[in-house]
């Protein structure tokens, strides 16, 4: 029985498509937003360039770049953790692919776009119901004006589901590649044999095909991640227990002072109001009418009332 390894580990992903030109050619027709009259038939590989280092994932390269017949620079890179600053990174990249195509004084018209198409095995759009992430230079109200140049594609793995066993369409069939294929694949699907590209990427990815000392780093590589992810994963929740730790501290702290300041208010308000009933109080006991103590005191005519009734019941209750 043949065995597989999973095509989204470093040295898969890498000898699918960075040794096959074809296979490349395939996957970026079928991922990129290409019209018919725009497919990429021939490419040739560029060297990957070092890119600022990321802590979750030191000295990282992109995974392939290359270059089509007509010019335009394809960056393709899997990604196995999601951070918050990769979709800075891609940016980067692509923004420097896109400036560094022209030398100085040549013209801005031999521009070719540059195509970034990330993969990523985590869901960062938990909010989005779409697996697939088109990013262009729009108009803010108008968004069939573009402006040409970076193309920025990211595609959520976690989220793909082929929609039925029978579709055929090359973007299902690499994306149930990148998905179903791995080390506990026992039978692969008849959909992926009868594709000749998918064919010839289930040979590349065939354990048998590595050596030893390819499968110790396959293995490496995994260990890695797992590192990694456990990592990033105690990093989120420190930051998150610090975040509720703090919001709770400023919280109390704000609650005590607006609470003490709340108090401070409502004592002085009470202890005015009590000064305007000892007021109204002595201005009965020197024969005043209710009227003339109610606008002496500040206080309405039935609250002068209620001061008087409550002096009769006080002294019915004494006599």
């Amino acid at each position: 029985m043949k065995r597989y390894l999973d095509p989204k580990a470093d040295l898969t992903f890498k000898k699918v498509f960075g040794e096959h030109k074809d296979l490349v050619v395939s996957f970026l027709n079928a991922l990129l937003p290409l019209d018919e009259a725009h497919q990429v038939t021939t490419i040739e590989y560029l060297v990957p360039e070092m890119v600022p280092e990321n802590p979750l994932r030191k000295n990282s390269i992109v995974d392939m770049r290359c270059q089509d017949e007509l010019g335009r620079q394809f960056i393709v890179e899997m990604q196995m953790l999601w951070s918050s600053e990769f979709k800075t990174r891609v940016l980067f990249n692509a923004s420097k692919a896109y400036v560094r195509q022209l030398d100085a004084g040549e013209n801005y018209n031999l521009l070719q776009p540059v195509y970034s198409l990330n993969l990523v095995n985590e869901v960062f759009e938990p909010d989005m119901d779409g697996f697939y992430h088109y990013y262009q230079m729009v108009h803010e109200q108008d968004t069939k004006k573009v402006i040409e140049g970076l193309h920025l594609v990211f595609v959520e793995l976690p989220k793909f589901k082929a929609q039925t066993m029978v579709e055929k369409g090359m973007q299902v069939l690499w994306l149930r590649f990148m998905t179903e294929i791995n080390e506990r694949t026992t039978q692969v699907p008849e959909e992926l044999l009868e594709s000749p590209q998918l064919k010839k990427a289930l040979e590349v990815v065939e354990q048998s095909a590595f050596t030893d000392a390819e499968l110790a780093g396959y293995e490496k590589f995994w260990d890695t991640i797992r590192v990694e992810k456990l990592l990033y994963n105690s990093a989120e929740r420190k930051g998150l227990a610090q975040g509720i730790a703090q919001g709770m501290a400023q919280g109390m702290a704000q609650g005590m002072a607006e609470g003490h300041a709340k108090g401070i208010a409502e004592g002085r308000a009470e202890g005015v109001n009590e000064g305007k009933i000892l007021v109204a109080k002595n201005l009965l006991k020197m024969g005043l009418t209710v009227e003339q103590v109610a606008e002496a005191a500040q206080l309405s005519i039935n609250q002068i009332n209620q001061i008087i009734n409550s002096a009769t019941d006080n002294n019915t209750e004494e006599g």
